[in-house]
């Protein structure tokens, strides 16, 4: 039998939550509800969904807080949430965002564009996680460019038969480019893989991150693709 991708629903009218279950139900998502934002962590961890759509104007916990709660632990990293509320102020906007929202739909919204929304993002969301096992599923550890030689499982990098020391974000960046030489990593996959779901990073923060790579490792190995990517050439 097929998996079917699970939603969280959490607000606080339950006309709402009737209504968003019904039509995401009809869909075949597996859907669960909470009235409130304790109640919402406890489902989460119990449910483990692919997705929440998550009320900002709730009583007690709010749904910023709520969210806040939810990135902190580990196994939300991957969950997509988004919040779904009737304000639609920018400063609404932006406190979403940076408590780790990775989208906003303003109410009321049409049941066909919110199934929409749903499939899109998630479609997204399991293209970025397919594409992201296979550099695991890569066993070689030890990986060596001409003058460059990486020791994935010791974590030990030389250059010219001297060690280098790279930040916990840089190895893991340099990890992923090397995982597959030549394949040109989108800023999505790069920020998905370092960073997690929780991206609330600014866009320069990739671009530094390369820059002081190459500082350490050498200019020629990391290839800019202007607007797409980076990829690792040797």
């Amino acid at each position: 039998m097929e998996n079917r991708n699970k939603i969280l629903i959490v607000d606080d009218d339950s006309d709402i939550r009737e209504f968003l279950s019904y039509n995401l139900g009809r869909e075949c998502y597996e859907v669960h509800c909470a009235a409130n934002g304790i109640e919402a962590i406890q489902k989460a961890g119990q449910t483990n969904p692919d997705l929440i759509l998550l009320d900002i104007m709730m009583p007690g916990a709010d749904g910023i807080e709520v969210c806040q709660q939810l990135r902190e632990l580990p196994e939300m990293n991957r969950v997509i949430i988004v919040f779904l509320t009737a304000r639609s102020e920018d400063y609404s906007q932006i406190a979403g965002f940076d408590a780790g929202a990775d989208d906003y739909i303003t109410k009321p919204v049409k049941p066909k564009i919110i199934v929409k929304k749903i499939e899109s993002l998630l479609r997204h969301h399991n293209r970025l996680l397919n594409d992201l096992k296979k550099p695991e599923e890569n066993k070689n550890s030890k990986f060596v460019f001409n003058n460059l030689s990486i020791d994935i499982e010791m974590h030990r990098i030389e250059k010219d038969g001297i060690e280098i020391l790279l930040p916990k974000k840089e190895f893991k960046l340099l990890k992923l480019l090397i995982s597959k030489p030549g394949k040109v990593f989108t800023r999505d996959e790069i920020y998905y893989a370092i960073w997690g779901n929780k991206v609330v990073v600014g866009d320069r923060t990739i671009d530094v991150h390369v820059r002081k790579l190459r500082e350490k490792i050498g200019d020629d190995f990391i290839k800019t693709m202007k607007g797409i990517g980076y990829k690792f050439e040797f």
